[in-house]
């Protein structure tokens, strides 16, 4: 079989792998002058002892158990070969040449597989330069993100074989020792030659289905700036970012040991033998005198208001218990690579319907927020283990780990994190829009929004912490609860009513919002109406500089980047009011591919959080000389060197994009020895 020096996931600009492989120079003169080659299609199998779902591709590839055990490709969408390396057969090296040759294509669903994958097989870390992702391809589309889907939303002839799972299980992973298969831990083709057959069809019937993906969907091309930016993410996801793994050893055995004593005392309080039941808790609740439906996180801080003792310490504890900080930590430590450093936590296109990000493995996206002042201070005393001195200073050390999360990302040695973020990204895209001229002009003079559509609201100043001030909250849950078309039931959702709003206020908070909004208003029934007539008519229509257009079965949103959303077999409907509704179809969240029903305001919500993903990503094209290790939201992260200023950076990010000629963008940014929230 065919072995190469396995490499650790690099930074793709500033740290190659050393050692070992063969040099780019010397795989492309395999190919020579005449070769003619231009796309290759590629699906591989292949086999860890990693968790790839738990732990991500760069880890997985990196074990020295890694193989991989099938390559199946095509050239030039011929015939599809498969090499069985498993059984000691050769990649062909005009194929090899291929792969670190740029001005070949090559095509893959979720291509970072391969790409890193192959990688650690060639020994010569293969640059995302020159690889394109029919995954992605296939997002851009609104079409779902695994290839049976993708197959079976289009009516592919030739799809996805349904048995590949279960010649995953037994091939791909190792298994459990049994006296029937004599203790082995392993499957190995010879282990069951038929079965070995039916795994190598279905590699070649995956590349087959890719190919055919390609071909169905050639009328719609990639735009080439996407495909860039599809490139910047692979290259944020090689270059990885750092994690404090002493601090999180030792916050997973914190936990353990916090949640041990908090068992033993909830048990004590409450002679439950499980206090991690929620039935014998509210049973025990009752039979105590307070009645409760559920034990869920805003229940408990409900209860917590009013609870006599000894109710009020045992809701508390459970509140404690109920605390998942050790997940993060947990994910961290599945995640990180021997170079010390998590790679893979970004799905680009992850969110088919606007083209936003997605996050992956310890899911950044999600992460607890801190609101210490000390956070060195508690930091340190977790890393070195100092228990009873965090129990001393932090009653709640759940809570405190909690906050800590973000702490355990840190930067190189002698580098620091400069952490940017566009200030209220998505009220200044849907003002632009819109052309709500009094939130522009907030926008202009660097005001607060939530102080301004108080204000506007109500008719009165507004001023954070001085006149008018306790407006300002009211403000605030209006703007972040109605700018897509929501009612009190958004403003419920938000917590309008854990805020202290009371009922009856909910609905002319509703009222006020969008009487002082007009023009945004305007803005959802305008593009609600230039999508029907697109879909009744199949003829273009525009509105607000954004155009509609129907072509092939699709709705296509032609936003002011020049990029496109796209609808599935969008048709005119009825809601449950009688009236018109728009229907398509899409991934549900049953995660099925079904037909959704939306309307002006959800179009906008669309069009709005694409356009701030779209200025997002110009942003980082921006500061695409930065060492940028994550974003999260409207948030960069970047690992830099110590010179380098924070008005710099936000200044180049806050740089409005040529295609968004008026509006006012502003970033703001700090410095941080390891990542945290302002």
């Amino acid at each position: 079989m065919r072995r190469r020096k396995r490499i650790s996931s690099p930074d793709a600009r500033s740290r190659r792998p050393g050692g070992g492989g063969v040099s780019p120079a010397a795989l492309k003169a395999v190919k020579g002058d005449g070769g003619e080659m231009r796309t290759l299609s590629i699906d591989i199998e292949t086999y860890s002892d990693v968790d790839l779902k738990k732990c991500g591709v760069y880890k997985y590839a990196s074990s020295p158990a890694f193989e991989i055990l099938l390559f199946g490709y095509a050239e030039d969408g011929g015939a599809v070969r498969v090499v069985d390396l498993a059984c000691g057969e050769k990649i062909p090296d005009e194929v090899v040449a291929a792969l670190s040759d740029e001005s070949v294509t090559k095509w893959a669903f979720n291509a970072m597989f391969e790409r890193v994958c192959l990688s650690n097989y060639l020994g010569e870390w293969l640059e995302p330069e020159g690889w394109h992702c029919t995954m992605v391809w296939s997002a851009t589309l609104g079409l779902p993100l695994s290839l049976e889907g993708v197959g079976a939303a289009l009516g592919l002839e030739k799809q996805k074989l349904t048995e590949g799972k279960d010649l995953i299980r037994y091939f791909c992973v190792p298994c459990k020792p049994t006296k029937a298969n004599g203790g082995r831990t392993r499957n190995l083709s010879e282990h069951d030659r038929e079965k070995w057959g039916r795994f190598k069809a279905y590699n070649l019937r995956d590349v087959e289905a890719e190919m055919q993906i390609q071909q169905k969907l050639s009328k719609f091309p990639v735009p080439e700036m996407v495909w860039e930016e599809y490139c910047q993410d692979q290259e944020i996801n090689d270059r990885g970012i750092g994690v404090d793994m002493e601090l999180v050893r030792q916050a997973i055995a914190m936990d353990e040991r916090s949640r041990g004593e908090l068992a033993a005392a909830m048990q004590e309080l409450t002679g439950v033998e499980n206090p991690n039941s929620v039935q014998k808790m509210k049973q025990w609740l009752a039979e105590h005198g307070l009645e409760t439906d559920t034990l869920g996180k805003k229940a408990v801080a409900e209860l917590l208001k009013t609870a006599p003792e000894p109710l009020r310490t045992a809701l508390s504890l459970r509140q404690q218990l109920a605390k998942s900080s050790v997940k993060k930590y947990t994910a961290m430590e599945n995640a990180v690579c021997v170079d010390g450093r998590a790679h893979g936590m970004f799905q680009f296109y992850g969110a088919n319907r606007t083209g936003r990000y997605s996050g992956k493995i310890i899911q950044l996206q999600n992460l607890p927020q801190n609101h210490m002042t000390d956070l060195a201070q508690a930091r340190e005393l977790v890393k070195t283990g100092n228990y009873e001195a965090l129990s001393l200073l932090y009653e709640d050390i759940p809570d405190t780990l909690s906050q800590l999360i973000r702490t355990a990302f840190v930067p190189q040695e002698g580098r620091k994190f400069i952490v940017a973020d566009f200030s209220a990204i998505e009220a200044r895209v849907i003002a632009w829009f819109a052309g709500e001229r009094w939130r522009l002009k907030v926008f202009e003079d660097g005001g607060d929004i939530y102080c301004a559509s108080a204000s506007q609201m109500f008719h009165v100043p507004v001023e954070k912490h001085g006149v008018n001030g306790h407006l300002r909250q009211k403000g605030k849950i209006a703007e972040l609860a109605l700018g897509y078309g929501g009612s009190v039931g958004a403003l419920k959702s938000m917590g309008a009513l854990e805020m202290g709003l009371d009922e009856e206020e909910l609905q002319p908070l509703v009222t006020a919002w969008r009487d002082s909004n007009p023009m945004i208003t305007q803005f959802w029934w305008a593009v609600d109406d230039a999508v029907k007539e697109c879909i009744k008519m199949r003829l273009p229509a525009q509105t607000h500089g954004i155009r509609f257009d129907y072509q092939s079965a699709m709705l296509f949103v032609t936003l002011p980047s020049g990029r496109r959303l796209a609808y599935v077999k969008p048709r005119i409907g009825e809601n449950q009011f009688g009236g018109e509704s728009v229907t398509y179809m899409g991934v549900g969240g049953t995660k099925k591919w079904e037909r959704l029903e939306s309307y002006g305001p959800k179009f906008v919500e669309n069009i709005v959080q694409a356009t701030a993903r779209d200025i997002l990503c110009h942003a980082m094209q921006t500061l695409r000389n930065c060492a940028i290790v994550a974003h999260v939201h409207d948030e960069i992260i970047i690992e830099a060197d110590r010179r380098m200023s924070v008005e710099a950076v936000c200044e180049q990010m806050g740089r409005t994009p040529p295609w968004a000629k008026g509006l006012k963008l502003r970033a703001d940014g700090y410095e941080c020895e390891f990542y945290q929230k302002d």
